[in-house]
C-alpha cells in the first residue's frame, strides 16, 4: 500500500454522506393536508424527490386528496422530478381505509410496486377520515418502508422554545405519558407522537418531522431542520465492518476539514478503521466514530482513543461517551493497564474531562505518541488518561 499524504479528492460533503445512505432503499414522504389546502411552496420538496431519484431511491410521495384540483397541483410539484426506467404515470387513488386489511395492503404493495421499478417514484393520492399522519405511516409499515418523513407547516417538535433535534423511542414514550406532552407544550402535537409511535412498533425504524421548506436541510445535513423519530434501542456500538468503512473515512475527512482531528495519510486512515467503531443509529446510520491504537504502544501497554468524531445533531444524545466506554471495555479485555486521548478542539477537551478523564503533562505519555508529531499542534495539545480500567 503507497505511503504518504492521501490523494486529494473533491471533499465528500454532507448531503453525499446520506444519499449514500438512502442508495437502493425505499422513502416516505407525506403530506400533511394543509400544506396542500394552503399552497405552500414545494420547490425545495421537488427537488429534493428528484435528487432522491437520481440517486436510485425509491420514493413513495403521498398527496392528500384535499381539493379538486389536488391531481393538477400535484403534477405542477412534480414536474421537474425525473422517472427512471420510464413514466411515473397517474397517481394511485387510495382509500386510505384499504391498509386497515391484509388484502388491502398486499394490493396496494403489488400496485406501487410496478411503477418504482419502472420510475423510481410513486404517488398516491389519499382519500379518508383519518388524522394525519396515522395512515401514511400505516401505509410505510405495509410496503416494509424503514424511512418516513412527513411534512407539516409546523415543522419539528418545539419545547422550551428549541428544536427538538433528536427523539428516541424512550423518550417519545415518556411524552406520551399522561400530561407530559402538554406539560412540554407539545399537546397539540399528540395524535402525530400516538401515530409516530406506532409506526416505529410496526417496523418503521426511523421518522423525520419538518417542514416542507426545510426538508432538503432535514434528509441532507448533520444539523438538520425537524426532528428526527427513531426506535428504542437507537443506538449500537461495534466494530467497524469493511461495508462501514467508506461511509466512518467520510467522517474522518469532515473531523479534519474542521480542525477537529488532525490531518492524516492514507495509510494512518486506515489503521484507524481498521481498529475503529462506531456508533450506528436505527441499526444503519453511522452516526459516529472512534479507534483504539495499541500498536505504537505495546512497551507501555498502552491504548490512545484516536479519531473520536460524532455528527453534530447528535452531539447531545451521549453518542461520544457511549463510543468511549466500549473502547475502555476493549481496552480492558485486551490487558492494557492504561488508556490515554489527545485534544486540541475546546469542545473535544471539555468532553473529556466531562466523562471522567484526568488531565496529564504530555510528557507522561508513551513517547511514541510524539514521533513526527506537529510542534504547533503539539503546543496546542491537551493530554487526558482515562479511570481505572476496572470501572471500565
Amino acid at each position: 500500500m503507497a505511503t504518504g499524504t492521501r490523494t486529494r479528492r473533491a471533499p465528500f460533503g454532507e448531503k453525499e454522506f446520506y444519499l449514500e445512505e438512502f442508495r437502493g432503499r425505499g422513502v416516505l414522504v407525506a403530506l400533511e393536508p394543509t400544506v396542500v389546502a394552503s399552497r405552500v411552496p414545494l420547490s425545495v420538496l421537488a427537488r429534493t424527490l428528484a435528487e432522491l431519484v437520481r440517486n436510485d431511491t425509491r420514493v413513495v410521495l403521498v398527496w392528500p386528496a384535499t381539493e379538486p384540483g389536488a391531481v393538477r397541483r400535484l403534477g405542477s410539484a412534480l414536474a421537474t422530478v425525473p422517472a427512471g426506467r420510464g413514466r411515473a404515470g397517474e397517481p394511485v387513488r387510495l382509500e386510505t381505509a384499504t391498509l386497515a386489511s391484509a388484502s388491502g395492503i398486499a394490493a396496494v404493495r403489488a400496485g406501487l410496486w410496478g411503477r418504482l421499478r419502472r420510475a423510481g417514484v410513486a404517488t398516491v393520492l389519499a382519500t379518508g377520515t383519518e388524522p394525519f399522519p396515522a395512515a401514511a405511516l400505516r401505509l410505510a409499515a405495509g410496503l416494509g418502508i424503514r424511512k418516513a418523513v412527513l411534512l407539516h407547516p409546523a415543522g419539528g417538535l418545539v419545547a422550551g422554545g428549541k428544536t427538538l433535534s433528536f427523539v428516541d423511542e424512550n423518550v417519545l414514550e415518556t411524552l406520551l405519558h399522561d400530561g407530559q406532552a402538554e406539560w412540554a407544550g407539545l399537546g397539540g402535537r399528540r395524535p402525530l407522537l400516538a401515530a409516530v409511535r406506532g409506526a416505529l412498533a410496526a417496523g418503521v425504524a426511523a421518522v423525520n418531522v419538518c417542514t416542507p421548506a426545510g426538508v432538503a436541510k432535514e434528509l441532507f445535513t448533520y444539523a438538520g431542520s425537524g426532528t428526527l423519530f427513531t426506535e428504542g434501542d437507537y443506538c449500537r456500538v461495534e466494530p467497524l465492518a469493511l461495508d462501514a468503512f467508506s461511509q466512518a473515512e467520510r467522517l474522518l475527512e469532515r473531523g479534519q476539514r474542521e480542525a477537529v482531528l488532525k490531518p492524516r495519510s492514507a495509510d494512518e486512515v486506515a489503521t484507524l478503521l481498521a481498529t475503529g467503531f462506531g456508533a450506528f443509529l436505527s441499526g444503519r446510520h453511522l452516526a459516529g466514530v472512534a479507534s483504539l491504537l495499541t500498536t505504537p504502544y505495546e512497551a507501555e501497554r498502552a491504548g490512545e482513543i484516536a479519531a473520536l468524531y460524532t455528527i453534530t445533531r447528535f452531539k447531545g444524545e451521549g453518542l461520544g461517551a457511549r463510543l468511549v466506554q466500549r473502547l475502555r471495555r476493549e481496552a480492558r479485555a485486551a490487558g492494557l493497564a492504561q488508556v490515554f486521548a489527545c485534544a486540541v478542539d475546546a469542545r473535544a477537551q471539555r468532553f473529556f474531562a466531562q466523562i471522567g478523564f484526568e488531565r496529564v503533562p504530555a510528557s507522561t505519555l508513551p513517547a511514541a505518541k510524539w514521533a513526527d508529531y506537529d510542534r504547533r499542534r503539539r503546543r496546542r495539545v491537551a493530554c487526558f488518561r482515562a479511570p481505572s480500567l476496572a470501572e471500565a
